[in-house]
């Protein structure tokens, strides 16, 4: 077949598979404590895969296919932490296209399995020869890395084409406060902070209002990057996974992001748990780092007396998580104890009043 054929007919795919998708929901948290300061979850976890990394991974295909970098024969290589994978192996299968995930060893074994129901291949490795492996499996296989950690701030179309920006302001729209005062957000590639701070500064309806905040967990190099500006940087990498990165990648743009708050693992531990409680299911820790930067926030907000709408995302669902995030054996062996910070996430709902101490 003829291979621009064939890429018309993959993007049709593509874009039959999102026709056939509902937006994801809005979900409105009403905390007593914080009177009239009202919070948004932007529930991502409702895509097809499960996971926001879902849009990426369509904004990559669609990037890739474009720029005559993906054909009929092209095997997809990956570097992930699991969701970005997952959601790849979903349109590989899609496209009838060989899908190679490199993940670190350490992934949770449900993502492993998710991978695989799409016809994904796992190639494990240590966290820090994810990049060099997808780099040399793509030269080997003449196969195409997705790099998402280079591209996921291009392939995004971030002025509109209902990207997550546009879909969350527009369901904002009739509520209280429709201008959210912080969109919280975690940074794993930099994708939808980029996103998410451009069409802020696009938008000329909330522009001068909405400030993005990105949290970042332990272990990240992202906030000292954000202080210092040095891209030299390299760390471990971080327990909570898909959010925070051992190195600086090209995808996050610090001068979109107008706070950064470091949030401890055990905070983000915590804040899963509570959060159980209060929605009813479990969600991963990465959506607790998110929440426990909205809650300080909003406790700064309630101090000063002040009045609006916070905005976060529901990344993915816990269950990807029971063996890790949710495991006492894991959590002890990494020495993470969420006890205190349940503590003082408890007595933020009674007082409205939180620190990260």
């Amino acid at each position: 077949m003829n291979k621009r054929l064939w890429v018309q007919q993959a993007l049709n795919k593509i874009e039959a598979d999102y026709n056939r998708s509902s937006d994801t929901h809005l979900i409105k948290l009403d905390l007593p404590s914080c009177l009239g300061v009202d919070l948004y979850f932007k529930d991502e976890s409702t895509h097809p895969t499960g996971s926001l990394k879902h849009r990426l991974a369509r904004s990559l295909f669609l990037y890739g296919l474009c720029n005559g970098w993906i054909g009929p024969d092209t095997t997809i290589i990956e570097a992930s932490s699991g969701s970005t994978a997952i959601s790849e192996a979903y349109f590989s299968r899609l496209l009838n296209l060989r899908f190679i995930a490199v993940v670190p060893k350490t992934t949770a074994r449900k993502k492993l399995a998710q991978i695989e129901f799409y016809g994904g291949e796992c190639h494990l490795v240590e966290a820090k020869d994810i990049y060099t492996e997808s780099e040399r499996l793509a030269r080997e296989l003449n196969g195409h890395y997705m790099d998402q950690f280079t591209y996921a701030e291009r392939a995004t179309d971030w002025r509109g084409n209902n990207n997550i920006a546009q879909s969350l302001f527009s369901q904002m729209a009739l509520e209280p406060h429709p201008c959210p005062e912080w969109i919280v957000a975690s940074a794993g590639t930099g994708g939808t902070s980029a996103t998410l701070g451009r069409f802020i500064r696009y938008d000329q309806s909330c522009t001068h209002e909405t400030k993005l905040c990105v949290v970042d967990p332990e272990n990240s190099v992202f906030y000292d990057f954000y202080k210092t500006g040095d891209k030299s940087l390299s760390s471990s990498g971080s327990r909570i996974e898909g959010i925070g990165r051992p190195r600086v990648e090209l995808s996050f743009v610090p001068s979109l992001v107008d706070r950064m708050i470091q949030i401890p693992d055990a905070a983000s531990i915590a804040a899963i748990h509570v959060l159980e409680k209060l929605l009813g299911r479990k969600c991963g820790a990465s959506t607790g780092t998110n929440l426990y930067g909205a809650f300080l926030l909003m406790s700064e907000m309630k101090a000063r007396k002040e009045k609006g709408s916070i905005v976060t995302l529901i990344c993915d669902s816990g269950d990807r998580y029971l063996d890790t995030n949710y495991n006492p054996e894991w959590l002890d062996h990494h020495k993470i104890d969420p006890a205190p910070y349940i503590k003082n996430l408890e007595s933020f709902l009674e007082t409205g009043s939180l620190t990260l101490d």
